[in-house]
């Protein structure tokens, strides 16, 4: 059986002049090395993408992290910090993407920026600045940090007994993530479950056990040095075999 095609959505960036789809090294890394799949960069084009023929290739849906956040417009809030970027096209992209990509049970993998447009995608709202939401603690990096340091291990969370995260990881209670993020979930769309949480009470990853296929969505950033983190490569395992299994399924209907 050929490799699981993974569909990575990109960012849009402006480097020098001129602008460029972008997706980091590390999340295509993650889904070669932790997964096991093909990634594929699906350009941020919006609604000129054609859904079905992106979907129709597609074995797994991974969403990345990013510097940009999803406009608060879609859970019918104004900007909290025109400061911070923001990235339209990404947006439109991937907030149908996800939604189409649930009701044909293709595999999804969340991460950070990802984990914040699944739950917006399905209803849900965020905290613009977690940070000055009282009872809740401080999650973004230290930007004057070097990047190791940023990255390096930042808190616990507690996982749901029982729950798909808790499974994969072979039912530990407890694991310590990065935290590199200024936003979080607010209201929790309907569709979802909650995977686990930290000490604040923000929740940290999340299932949709009404999708027909896996769905899982992290806070925190599995992808950095994945071959070092032996629960990161626990959790892109199981997502890969998802893809494997999906994939796998169509070529016998087909």
């Amino acid at each position: 059986m050929h490799s699981p095609i993974v569909i990575v959505p990109a960012c849009t960036r402006e480097i020098g002049p001129h602008p460029y789809h972008a997706a980091q090294y590390k999340y295509i890394d993650a889904v070669v090395k932790g997964a096991a799949c093909a990634p594929l960069i699906l350009p941020a084009l919006g609604q000129e993408i054609d859904l079905d023929v992106v979907l129709g290739i597609a074995d797994g849906i991974m969403l990345t992290g990013s510097a940009s956040n999803v406009n608060p417009s879609y859970y019918e809030q104004d900007v909290h910090d025109p400061s911070l970027p923001q990235d339209p096209a990404r947006d439109a992209t991937t907030l149908p993407l996800i939604r189409a990509a649930l009701e044909r049970g293709i595999p999804i993998f969340a991460i950070c920026r990802g984990f914040q447009e699944m739950n917006v995608a399905l209803g849900g709202s965020l905290h613009q600045a977690v940070q000055e939401v009282a009872g809740k603690m401080d999650h973004r990096e230290n930007p004057d940090d070097t990047i190791d340091n940023q990255y390096g291990p930042a808190h616990p969370i507690s996982l749901t007994q029982g729950g798909l995260m808790s499974r994969i990881l072979g039912g530990v209670d407890q694991i310590v993530v990065n935290s590199l993020h200024g936003q979080g979930i607010d209201r929790l769309a309907p569709s979802i479950a909650i995977e686990a949480v930290a000490g604040d009470g923000l929740v940290e990853a999340f299932s949709v056990p009404s999708a027909p296929g896996f769905a899982l969505a992290l806070q925190w950033h599995p992808e950095w040095r994945i071959l070092d983190n032996p629960d990161s490569m626990k959790m892109f395992g199981a997502f890969g075999q998802a893809c494997r299994d999906y994939r796998a399924g169509k070529e016998r209907r087909a």
